[in-house]
This record gives C-alpha cells, structure tokens and sequence, in this order.
C-alpha cells in the first residue's frame, strides 16, 4: 500500500446535457479549472454505454477486457478520480453502477457513455497530492505516486 495526504480544495458543479460525453465532459471541465488531482462524483440518466465489468482471464498481462454494451437510457451513479496522465492529460477512472429497472451493471463506462436527460457531476479538487497515471504491464494508466 501507498498513500499521501492533502487537502480539498475548490469545488465545480457541472451539469451535462442529453447526448453529452459523460467522461470527455467530466475531464474538459476539470482540465479547464487547472485541477491535477480531484475526485468527481456523477448523478443522473445514461445511454450508449460501454463498461468495463472484468477481466476476461485476471492473471494475463497486459488485460483484456470483458465488456457490457446499451444503447437505452439508464440511470447512474459513480465515483471517479481524476488525475493527469504523464504526457499531462487530463484523465478519469470512474466506476459506476447503471440500471434499468432489476437489470444492474456495475463496472467502469470508459469505453463510452452519453448522458441521458442530465447528470450532475460535482468535482472537488485535491490539492497538495503529487501523483500521475502511469502506464503500467497491466495495459493500464494506473495512480503513482511522485
């Protein structure tokens, strides 16, 4: 285990409109504020969907990925952390649970996401937290600390 400590720091509400990249929108907005470190937190409806849900085998490297696709509206709520990548781009890791009705997806909506309706995103950014997404053996951009 690794840890650091810091502080919070301001606050950004952002609101998302029908057909809005859920994750473009959420790390456009935390780039445009001059956040390195932050934690977002999303509410609201969702289509076009394409979530990570699992490994295909956990022990292979790099990973592939079991993925679950929808195109209907759902509705979301998820927790992210954003952090800058090292070429310094703006990147988000979010897991989220989506639903419809007795139909539960629980994973991570990377590979594509579009509000439904809205979604109301609150970032809080974390201040004094050194640290990068760093590519990894895993194939993944994964948190390190500097």
């Amino acid at each position: 285990m690794e840890y650091t400590t810091g502080a919070v720091g301001k606050c950004i509400c952002v609101r998302l409109h029908e057909n809005d990249p859920v994750y473009a929108s959420i790390q456009e907005a935390a780039d445009k504020e001059g956040i390195d470190a932050g934690v977002a937190f999303a509410i609201g409806g969702v289509k076009n969907g394409a979530v990570v849900v699992g490994p295909i085998d956990q022990d292979e490297r790099p990973l592939r990925t079991t993925v679950e696709k929808f195109s209907d509206a759902r509705e979301l709520v998820g927790v992210g952390t954003l952090f800058r990548n090292e070429e310094g781009e703006m990147k988000l890791h979010m897991h989220a649970s989506i639903g419809k009705g007795t139909a539960p997806l629980v994973g991570c909506p990377r590979l594509g996401l579009d509000c439904w309706l809205v979604n109301e995103v609150v970032i809080l950014e974390l201040t004094g937290i050194n640290a990068v997404r760093a590519k990894e053996a895993s194939g993944l951009e994964l948190l390190k600390f500097l």
